[in-house]
């Protein structure tokens, strides 16, 4: 059992426009089960240059960084990891006595759960969306050896941007978009409090794919993810991103590593909350 909060206790917290409870229960489980004096907990904030002194002013030690402000909480760091640098896009930022580091955790998840997916190289994607996460899910597609992308983005100028970074194809609308065996979804469309309910795919598309991802961690069955299970298309879930990427950052955070039961136990009891 870890100790009572007092004046030692490490803070942490998350900045997102619409705040969840996964990640402050994954943090705050693990720090119960491994005796760890800390604290997250989740924001939400109008004003990001604020929150960022106070992050450094007030010695929080980590945070993690959702949409939208993974672009632009870059101009207001120290430093930026190469996971961070390469994509221009941060997820994870740690204060290490008021010089604060962004880094990215999206990448690594991504990468790990499309390389233990088995799917061959040469399977067509689509990917849905063009910020943030998706400049970690292209870069992390990308290095995990997928050549035949095309990147879906009314955003012509993001768009065409992380397609030509990454020798993808661009198209502005799904009706144009050519067939692909991987659907990925980095928008936030099927989130809760914004499009729920809403499919990112086509029906049609979806029964056709042999693997969908879905970047959107609450709900956890996302109406995308859910008719994956109903035309048995295999699924990587954004529980799945939420868990692997999360967990890097308590590493980062902390220093120390959870055992697998560990983890298995926070992530069950994030998902619950």
């Amino acid at each position: 059992m870890k100790p009572a909060i007092g004046r030692d206790t490490m803070m942490c917290m998350s900045l997102s426009a619409r705040p969840g409870n996964f990640g402050s229960r994954f943090h705050n489980h693990l720090y119960d089960a491994m005796g760890i004096d800390g604290v997250y907990k989740s924001f939400s904030t109008t004003d990001l240059a604020g929150a960022m002194a106070g992050i450094r002013a007030l010695g929080i030690r980590g945070c993690a960084v959702s949409m939208p402000f993974k672009e632009a909480a870059i101009t207001l760091l120290d430093d930026l990891d190469a996971s961070a640098r390469a994509i221009d896009s941060v997820n994870t930022i740690v204060n290490d006595g008021g010089h604060l580091t962004g880094y990215n955790t999206d990448y690594g998840a991504v990468r790990t759960l499309v390389t233990r997916s088995g799917i061959t190289a040469d399977t067509p994607f689509l990917l849905r969306g063009s910020g943030g996460m998706g400049k970690a899910v292209a870069a992390a597609l990308r290095d995990a050896g997928q050549t035949q992308g095309t990147i879906v983005a009314r955003n012509a100028d993001a768009g065409r941007r992380l397609a030509e970074q990454y020798g993808f194809g661009w198209v502005a609308e799904l009706d144009d978009a050519p067939a692909a065996g991987m659907l990925v979804n980095v928008t936030p469309i099927g989130m809760r409090g914004g499009n729920e309910g809403a499919l990112a795919f086509p029906d049609a598309m979806i029964a056709q794919a042999v693997l969908v991802c879905d970047a959107v961690a609450v709900p956890v069955e996302t109406p995308l993810l859910a008719a994956a299970a109903r035309h048995g298309v295999a699924r990587i879930t954004g529980e799945q991103i939420a868990v692997l990427q999360a967990l890097e950052q308590f590493v980062l955070y902390t220093g120390q590593t959870p055992n697998d039961a560990q983890v298995a136990a926070a992530a069950v009891f994030a998902a619950a909350g």
